[in-house]
């Protein structure tokens, strides 16, 4: 396993990473709100990328796994910019791997430099899950909790106990999309699970109907989940990004046709 980097931010918190060296655009995976670079997908893209002469990064959220900060100063914002930072310190095109909330991180790191993306794959995005998908989830004395106290603590199956803060919610609506076009050009490829009872498949209809400039596919996988991490489901990812990663090559129209 690939030795973990840290990147110094300028207030000195550090996002941990990992890379894979190799060819073409640099495969860069975003995890989702409260998972690691350690998951199931991430570690099946790493893998394919030591196969198959990749160039690969992997990494951690501000306040998410091996990665510095303090998870009630975390916000939108904050996680756009440090995916900003990272390519930065990158060289050349990227190619990012977005899920769920890391999806929402893609499309703001893709407006924010548009000139290095050589495509999207996002998986279940979740743009504008804050406002569209979490606050109404909730239960109605966790929402007054939050607005009352500026936090409160919930339990959730995979995710643990955190704290869902005003601040998150509040500062997410300056990084909103789906509200007006999103200004992207390079090709993106959607995957999303029929199934998926966290981030609905309807929740697409919406992000595609913003993507008037973009070449874009919608794949529906029949019984995937909010999680597609089947082995199915890995090979269907790894098979994705390796054609994404040839669309420079090809260009859009190739790839549209």
């Amino acid at each position: 396993m690939s030795e973990i980097e840290r990147l110094t931010r300028p207030d000195g918190e550090t996002l941990a990473f990992r890379r894979v060296v190799g060819d073409g655009p640099t495969v860069l995976w975003i995890g989702g709100f409260r998972s690691d670079m350690e998951g199931t997908k991430a570690l099946a893209l790493d893998a394919a990328a030591r196969t198959r002469g990749w160039n690969f990064v992997r990494y951690d959220h501000f306040a998410h796994g091996v990665s510095s900060g303090d998870w009630e100063r975390a916000t939108v914002g904050r996680w756009r910019e440090d995916a900003i930072a990272l390519v930065d310190h990158l060289q050349g095109p990227v190619l990012p791997v977005g899920s769920s909330m890391g999806g929402w991180v893609a499309l703001l790191l893709a407006q924010a430099r548009p000139e290095r993306m050589s495509g999207l794959v996002l998986i279940n995005p979740a743009p504008d899950f804050t406002d569209r998908l979490m606050w109404p989830s909730l239960e109605d004395h966790v929402r007054q909790a939050i607005l009352r106290d500026g936090r409160a603590e919930i339990e959730e199956p995979g995710l643990g106990r955190y704290a869902l803060t005003r601040r998150m919610f509040d500062e997410a609506r300056d990084w909103t999309l789906l509200d007006a076009d999103i200004p992207i050009a390079c090709p993106v490829h959607v995957l999303q699970g029929r199934r998926d009872d966290v981030v609905p498949w309807t929740h697409q209809v919406a992000l595609l109907e913003r993507l008037p400039s973009a070449p874009v596919r919608l794949e529906l996988v029949p019984e995937g989940d909010h999680r597609l991490s089947t082995p199915g489901d890995l090979a269907r990812l790894v098979d994705v990004v390796s054609e994404m990663r040839g669309v420079q090559a090809l260009g859009a129209t190739s790839w549209e046709a």
